[in-house]
């Protein structure tokens, strides 16, 4: 039993919001690079380096979002779903080199460290950590239904942390004069960002390798199936994901051979599609139901 796929992703309620965020990074883009360019602070380059990416990031999120609306063909009959999975993945691959060519930089400037107009550097940071507060808040709901908007919500939170080390180091700087303190905090973001984007291409990953969702016990889910009416055994399991949101599985059951004859296995498909949709939240599944006087010709089956 199917069902259609041809329906919008999760991400798409979150589709505003995204554009209220992408509107303040590039606002708080242009400040920044302006006071970098003022007061000669890595630090401060680094976080508007980071909202560049930010920038490009939410943009390719905010695409992916509206291209992944699209109806299915018969040549791509998911639809778009996954163009949502490679914008977050081309998302983290931003992440990681940014979080390279910051920490050369900086340890660079660790041995001659230029020196920094600490004032203004404190300002920019501040105005920059306001901007990412709103952003994280408009995106906290998104990101727990969406891996796109995850991966959007980790950029802002990446440029928030960014943003405090950028404030710390101006406070050092005006306290004790070390402008070292610029490139230690250029070090910090570069720190704090790579284990995030790592991990957004992880998951990245287990979509595009078709893993079984995080959190989904495969065994719990067959023992469930085999505890339906009429149910002998169940094998040829396969549940991945598509995009965020939409898990989609696939079976082959075997049934006593008189449930097919009373009612075509209408009774055992219903019960399992609620089975399935009530207790593990998959609303797309197919079942091959197989009579067992026909297991016997079912050579190559798999759990």
């Amino acid at each position: 039993m199917g069902h259609d796929h041809a329906h919008g992703t999760p991400s798409a309620q979150h589709r505003p919001r995204l554009a209220l965020v992408l509107g303040l990074t590039v606002l708080v883009l242009v400040i920044e690079v302006v006071a970098a360019a003022l007061t000669g602070s890595l630090a401060l380059l680094a976080d508007a380096g980071h909202m560049l990416s930010d920038t490009f990031g939410l943009a390719m999120a905010l695409v992916a979002v509206t291209v992944a609306q699209r109806q299915g063909s018969p040549r791509r009959t998911f639809g778009y779903h996954r163009s949502e999975i490679l914008a977050a993945g081309l998302n983290g691959l931003v992440l990681l080199v940014l979080c390279a060519v910051v920490a050369v930089s900086a340890i660079r400037r660790l041995g001659d460290a230029p020196e920094v107009d600490s004032p203004w550097m404190l300002a920019a940071g501040a105005l920059g950590l306001a901007a990412n507060v709103v952003g994280l808040i408009v995106l906290r709901r998104g990101a727990q239904e969406s891996l796109n908007v995850r991966g959007a919500y980790l950029e802002v939170l990446g440029d928030a942390i960014g943003s405090v080390a950028v404030i710390v180091a101006a406070v050092v700087i005006m306290l004790t004069g070390w402008y070292g303190a610029d490139a230690v905090a250029s070090l910090a973001i570069a720190a704090l960002i790579a284990p995030r984007a790592i991990g957004l291409l992880r998951e990245v990953a287990d979509v595009l390798l078709e893993s079984t969702p995080r959190g989904l016990d495969l065994d719990e889910l067959r023992a469930h199936m085999r505890e339906a009416p009429g149910v002998l055994d169940v094998h040829d399991l396969h549940v991945w994901t598509i995009t965020s949101g939409m898990p989609v599985m696939s079976a082959h059951v075997v049934v006593d051979d008189v449930v097919l004859e009373v009612d075509a296995g209408h009774g055992v498909l219903d019960h399992l599609r609620s089975c399935l949709s009530d207790h593990f939240d998959v609303e797309h599944s197919t079942f091959q139901l197989e009579p067992a006087s026909h297991a016997a010709t079912e050579h190559h089956t798999h759990r």
